[in-house]
């Protein structure tokens, strides 16, 4: 069975997009073990933005498994449909990868040094989202990947 490990830097502070996250973390349950890791906000306390990425990224990468496939969403990434996400995870889960951790970073976005570390750079969409709204659409589009893969009828 898969791991699917969620790293997100601080707490989803929005009620409703809260509630989304945990509705679909306990849906994923039936498909994988899940585990969603809220990190410590990094305070902005007159920070530069340089310098509030670099901590949030050096607190993400003392958190991650070193046997994880580690998925970071990137503007930058691969932007692919919930067909080709499906495909991606069965064939990370094929090649023998059972622990995938996703990271999405804070509202500056995550740092090179974890951009760098990452197996993969996913975009969701084209479209800026704010990074709470991000995390219910991610574990939402996977949650989707894995009914298209037991042929559900989630995805039409």
């Amino acid at each position: 069975m898969l791991n699917l490990e969620f790293l997100f830097p601080g707490k989803t502070r929005e009620v409703y997009l809260a509630e989304g996250v945990d509705d679909f973390r306990k849906r994923l349950a039936r498909y994988a073990e899940v585990e969603i890791k809220t990190l410590k906000d990094v305070r902005p306390a007159g920070k530069p933005d340089g310098q509030i990425k670099k901590e949030e990224g050096e607190a993400i990468l003392a958190r991650l498994n070193p046997k994880a496939l580690v998925i970071a969403l990137d503007p930058g990434g691969r932007t692919l449909s919930s067909e080709e996400l499906a495909g991606q995870i069965g064939t990370w889960e094929a090649g023998g990868r059972h622990h995938l951790t996703f990271l999405v970073g804070g509202a500056l976005g995550l740092s090179p040094e974890v951009l760098a570390r990452a197996d993969f750079r996913l975009s969701l969409s084209r479209l800026t989202f704010t990074h709470e709204m991000a995390r219910l659409i991610l574990l939402e589009q996977i949650y989707r990947a894995f009914n298209i893969r037991a042929g559900t009828g989630y995805h039409k």
